[in-house]
């Protein structure tokens, strides 16, 4: 087996055994419905079943409705539901599996990070700086969270360990001119990737919206076309909760692509659908873990068959 090979099975192990608990609550569902006719009756138990793994009540109905055709009023068996789920989910997911696209004719491109405190929003754009180093890409890390002094310390351990330069400034420091400070930067050095930081204070949204739109502004003084992503990170944990957040975050800041963490410590790994299903935003890549090589490209075939615990 090739190494690429290798690598993808690794992942898709650690991708399944992250989503066990959601594949779990699923299988057994499922599993307590099989042997039945598929009546109304079934596919509405079905469909509740979905919406309890926070697939959403659009995306159930749509993936009950599904397994009907051509099998109403015969008996059905778990493995057969569950790979028909399958591939009905990664037929849904396939049109937002899009990975992160630099572009080369940028220096830099210009990549802002949005997202809740304790989304593991800092997390990922270590994450991210390791793997665009690893395909050859100059990157740097601009600490615009200056208000968290761990988000900062964060930054600059990941920096350490990526061997990419951080700008930061002090505690409470104008994000703004941060972030106008690291463009001139990484403009100067011809520098591929800026991947800056951002507060997630949700409370004070109020107050996050006026600094998130002054960071783009500022941004957009030095290069019009900037920031050239806004990567919003959502923890699959808070479940429904991430729908609420896209939607603010999109109303604030205009989000363009969606990171989805923490997938490995929930039984709501199903959230993803109803995202996929409710924004059609490009999903650039799912987080199963801490290490860098615990978040990778967003696969719907993957996914899907992860999900419904199918090897």
């Amino acid at each position: 087996m090739s190494e690429t090979a290798t690598g993808k099975k690794g992942w898709f192990a650690r991708l399944k055994a992250g989503l066990a608990k959601s594949s779990g609550r699923i299988a057994s569902g499922l599993s307590a419905l099989a042997g039945r006719k598929v009546d109304d009756a079934l596919i509405e138990e079905i469909e509740e079943l979905l919406i309890a793994a926070d697939l959403g009540p659009a995306p159930a109905a749509k993936l009950a409705a599904g397994l009907a055709k051509g099998r109403f009023g015969r008996m059905v068996a778990a493995d057969e539901l569950r790979a028909a789920l399958a591939a009905d989910i990664a037929a849904m997911l396939e049109p937002v599996a899009v990975p992160l696209a630099i572009d080369p004719a940028r220096k830099p491109h210009v990549v802002l990070v949005v997202g809740v405190n304790g989304s593991g929003k800092t997390t990922t754009i270590g994450k991210l700086a390791k793997q665009l180093g690893d395909e050859g890409k100059s990157v740097m890390l601009a600490a615009g969270d200056t208000f968290r002094a761990a988000a900062v310390e964060q930054l600059q351990i990941w920096g350490e360990r990526t061997g990419c330069p951080v700008v930061s400034g002090k505690p409470g420091a104008d994000a703004a001119g941060l972030a106008y400070e690291a463009l001139e930067k990484a403009r100067a050095a011809g520098t591929d990737v800026l991947l800056v930081d951002t507060a997630g204070r949700l409370h004070n949204k109020a107050g996050l919206m006026a600094e998130l739109e002054k960071i783009v502004r500022v941004l957009k003084k030095l290069d019009p076309d900037a920031p050239h992503d806004v990567v919003l990170v959502l923890d699959a944990t808070t479940g429904q909760n991430a729908v609420a957040q896209v939607q603010t975050f999109r109303e604030m800041v205009g989000v363009t692509g969606l990171v989805v963490t923490k997938l490995d410590g929930t039984a709501r790994g199903g959230i993803l659908v109803a995202l996929a299903e409710r924004f059609g935003l490009p999903v650039h890549a799912v987080g199963v873990g801490e290490k860098a090589d615990d978040m990778r490209p967003f696969a719907a075939e993957d996914f899907a068959n992860g999900l419904l615990g199918i090897e």
